[in-house]
């Protein structure tokens, strides 16, 4: 039979993308000073990428954030530079160190320098005056943010409350805000793991050189492979010797763990992933196992 019209329907990936670029315009259009939190991983170059695409020919008209722990992987932090430099928008970052030493947070010598981020990070938005704060939590990541709204409410004190969101019905977001208060906003919170990567591959996307497999110098801990560094060297008993990994997620190096993985190229990497069970935070962030409620716990705190 003859087609008699243009099949005019999305594929999946570009729903999804077009669902972000409208929240990030309608974002810039609706508050006053937006930011974009810029780790330099997957997630957050995706999101920068789709900001690149919301805005062309324009520049991206908001600056970039960046909480550093002081122990992030060179390889990610030269990937955010290039990303910053080609795309020529500006970029902050709030260090964890400066923040401790200035006594914004206060070091009690058993906080990790990840839970650190949290002070750090709600300082820097007071600071800069921001009243909306992009992120790159997505709902498949963990339970806790599984309960996160496109437009995430916080208070004057940056927490969240869960039971406090507003409705989003037909995609219609509420971004009224009182003095102090400021809004979390996840453009792409129904993002999978596998869109993420089906995109980086679609769109051709530099990413760091560690989400891929390559040789490492690791150890195991609590039933994860953790990186040998300076800042995290081997306990009693534990051995480092170099394996074939890569990383699913980045972060603070000292409690990010890596995958053993052969997977070279995006597609493998996609084939690797779609047979997986557990989530990448799941697998790999040792910040979530402290307790059952770890993320929500610091989300109420302030944590994206």
């Amino acid at each position: 039979m003859t087609a008699t019209h243009v099949d005019y329907r999305l594929s999946q990936l570009d729903q999804l993308e077009a669902e972000s670029i409208h929240i990030f315009r309608e974002v810039a259009a609706e508050f006053e000073k937006p930011v974009l939190m810029f780790s330099g991983g997957k997630d957050s170059i995706v999101m920068m990428r789709l900001a690149e695409k919301a805005f062309y020919p324009a520049k991206i008209p908001f600056p970039v954030l960046q909480v550093d722990t002081g122990y992030d992987f060179p390889e990610v932090l030269s990937t955010r530079d290039n990303w910053v430099d080609r795309l020529g928008v500006r970029l902050i970052v709030a260090s964890v160190e400066e923040a401790l030493a200035k006594g914004i947070v206060v070091d009690d010598g058993k906080t990790s320098r990840n839970r650190h981020q949290i002070g750090t990070l709600l300082n820097a938005l007071e600071e800069g005056g921001f009243t909306a704060a992009f992120g790159g939590g997505r709902r498949d990541e963990e339970k806790a943010r599984a309960k996160e709204r496109v437009y995430s409410h916080r208070d004057e004190f940056g927490q969240w409350d869960p039971k406090n969101q507003r409705p989003e019905l037909w995609s219609l977001y509420n971004g009224r805000l009182h003095e102090g208060e400021h809004m979390r906003i996840f453009p792409i919170s129904n993002w999978t793991e596998l869109d993420i990567w089906d995109y980086i591959g679609r769109e051709g996307i530099e990413i760091p050189s560690i989400y891929f497999s390559h040789q490492r110098r690791v150890f195991e801990r609590d039933g994860m492979l953790l990186t040998e560094s300076e800042f995290n060297p081997c306990k009693d008993g534990e051995v480092a010797e170099e394996r074939t990994v890569r990383f699913r997620t980045v972060g603070d190096l000292t409690l990010t763990g890596c995958v053993e993985s052969e997977a070279a190229t995006v597609p493998q990497i996609i084939e690797e992933i779609a047979v997986a069970r557990v989530t990448e935070r799941g697998a790999t962030r040792g910040d979530d196992r402290f307790s059952e409620a770890a993320m929500e716990d610091r989300k109420k705190e302030g944590y994206f």
